[in-house]
């Protein structure tokens, strides 16, 4: 038999063949490894998520049935009172309503809200006053109410828990409760660019003039938040819970 010499692998090139067949294997269990630990930190991850999203519901349903009970106390405390503001709810012409005005049905005897203004004109507020918890009825120029702290529009039983003073109320809000004192009724009708103006929001349509009954009352303690809870809150929804109250 005659043999092609040429055809023949020399040493060296056979141990490059086995060095790049070596590296071929390790690099396929390397992937092969990659993979398996991937999966298993995935897994993790997502039973360490699954875990905390299991706690934190466990955390805000108690503080939710706490805010609940609060809720319930100071419906007992409040409800029958509010309640008779409901006949205030009438239709208005809504063409007239051009500029913000206040009529209070009752004036309270305890703190003014009061603002700080950044002028001796008093033309541009500097802070508001949100030291107060509020019930309230809002209802559109066809006597629709839009909302309300009862826990039913046409048959109301309880209040609802009271909202707490913010400054992300609408302007007319804002500009309508000044002067008044807690545990005072004030009637406030809102022209629609101090309200939502031209944007249509939830139930109100665009360009609405609105009106509220709003009653003040003490804010109440707020609940306790724990740390746990805080940081689950933050982290599911963004914001913080102990800043709401």
């Amino acid at each position: 038999m005659i043999v092609n010499e040429d055809r023949k692998t020399s040493p060296k090139q056979r141990i490059i063949i086995i060095a790049i067949a070596i590296f071929m294997l390790f690099s396929t269990f390397a992937l092969y490894v990659g993979i398996v630990l991937n999966f298993k930190n995935s897994e993790t991850q997502s039973e360490n998520a699954t875990s905390r999203m299991n706690r934190f519901a466990e955390l805000y349903n108690d503080y939710q049935s706490r805010k609940s009970d609060r809720a319930s106390k100071l419906s007992d405390q409040y409800f029958e009172q509010f309640k008779s503001y409901r006949g205030e709810v009438k239709a208005y012409n809504a063409a007239a309503v051009t500029s913000l005005e206040t009529r209070d049905l009752v004036v309270g005897q305890g703190r003014e809200i009061k603002y700080t203004y950044a002028d001796e004109k008093e033309e541009e507020i500097a802070s508001y006053d949100t030291d107060y918890a509020a019930y309230y009825i809002g209802w559109l120029s066809d006597e629709t109410i839009f909302d309300s702290s009862f826990n039913s529009k046409n048959d109301p039983t309880a209040l609802n828990d009271p909202l707490a003073g913010s400054t992300k109320m609408i302007q007319g809000w804002l500009e309508g409760i000044e002067g008044m004192r807690i545990g005072g009724v004030r009637e406030i009708t809102i022209p629609s660019l101090l309200g939502y103006g031209s944007q249509e929001q939830n139930d109100i349509p665009a360009d609405s003039p609105l009106k509220f009954v709003v009653m003040l009352v003490e804010k109440p303690e707020a609940l306790e938040v724990s740390d746990e809870l805080e940081t689950l809150y933050q982290e599911f929804m963004g914001q913080s819970l102990r800043a709401q109250q």
